[in-house]
């Protein structure tokens, strides 16, 4: 089909189409062409310009910068041969050593969290940088990602709880899922923040990151339990009691007959599951921690830069669109890479 033909049949098809096709593009013409006006003319980025370390790191100590890029760098190389390893071109490394190098690549990346954090944090010969300086988009990754790591292995936990035949355990976790879905995340990050210290012991204070991150694992984790959930209704019965006629025990016929199955039906639900809770840290500005919004916020009540409202909510939308589309983009092509396998 012809693109002429493409827009014959769907776009001026009949007289009315036509009217609507052409109403639309000029409104989006115009639309466009203002937007594109204001930014080019009167927006003044100068306020982005100025406040981009603030933006990115917070109040981060200038001097230790470089440990935010060794950071940034371990990251890169990790992400790229993880993206590697899941594409479709046959490298000759790839050839020679995706057997040795995919095993390795969840333990390589759990090992990397306590070394960034480690490097972000400091201590044992570092200098310590106290977590009141960890801001900006530097907080937001870095609480989303712990979050998403924790809540999803508690998701699968917490589905699989909620279709066992133990009755303590089935009812526990459907109270728990029932009773977080119907709560708001603001709600319960104000409870992890003023609530969880009190059933601590009294000589124990947890740090607000890790009250925050609490908050977040708890929510978010409810709701991967029924993501999760409705990839294992999808697998047929007769599977698990064909692996059980072949000897294998519950354990085994879980790890390797219906969870592999089941998560890569819900990849989608997942995904959007974790992309959610990558938006959903912008709550935290209001308990406190000087995340990207709340970071922009306080950009917001510098003298020079009052109502650049426009600007900087633009730039960090911006930014919260390509992370977003990033994990996307990437889901995608772990969808068409496991149905070509």
């Amino acid at each position: 089909m012809t693109q002429l033909t493409w827009l014959r049949q769907n776009l001026f098809s009949n007289w009315y189409n036509s009217l609507l096709t052409i109403f639309c593009s000029v409104f989006i013409f115009r639309l466009i062409q203002s937007f594109l006006f204001w930014v080019i003319t009167q927006a003044q980025w100068r306020v982005v310009q100025a406040n981009l370390p603030l933006f990115l790191v917070g109040r981060f100590p200038q001097s230790l910068y470089w440990r935010i890029w060794i950071v940034l760098g371990i990251i890169i190389i990790l992400s790229g041969i993880t993206w590697s390893v899941f594409t479709k071109k046959q490298n000759i490394i790839k050839r020679k050593f995706s057997k040795f190098i995919i095993p390795a690549l969840a333990p390589t990346w759990l090992l990397s969290f306590p070394l960034i954090l480690w490097l972000i944090g400091g201590g044992l010969g570092l200098q310590s940088v106290s977590t009141n300086l960890w801001n900006g988009l530097l907080l937001t990754l870095l609480m989303a990602v712990i979050s998403i790591v924790l809540s999803f292995p508690l998701g699968v936990l917490l589905a699989l709880g909620r279709t066992s035949k133990l009755f303590i355990i089935r009812w526990f976790s459907i109270l728990y899922i029932e009773i977080v879905r119907g709560l708001p995340l603001i709600g319960i990050l104000f409870i992890a923040q003023v609530m969880l210290p009190l059933f601590l012991p009294t000589d124990l204070r947890l740090d607000r990151l890790v009250r925050g991150i609490a908050g977040l694992v708890l929510f978010s984790a409810a709701y991967m339990a029924e993501n999760v959930r409705g990839g294992l209704q999808s697998i047929p019965r007769g599977q698990t009691e064909a692996a059980k006629a072949l000897g294998f025990n519950t354990p085994l016929v879980l790890i390797l007959i219906i969870l592999p199955q089941a998560l890569r039906a819900v990849i989608p639900a997942i995904v959007g599951q974790f992309i959610g809770l990558f938006k959903d840290t912008s709550l935290l500005s209001l308990v406190g921690l000087v995340e990207l919004t709340g970071i922009a916020r306080s950009i917001l009540a510098q003298p020079q830069f009052l109502g650049r409202y426009a600007e900087v909510y633009i730039f960090i939308g911006l930014i919260y669109w390509v992370f977003c589309y990033s994990m996307s983009l990437a889901s995608r092509r772990l969808e068409k890479q496991l149905n070509n396998s």
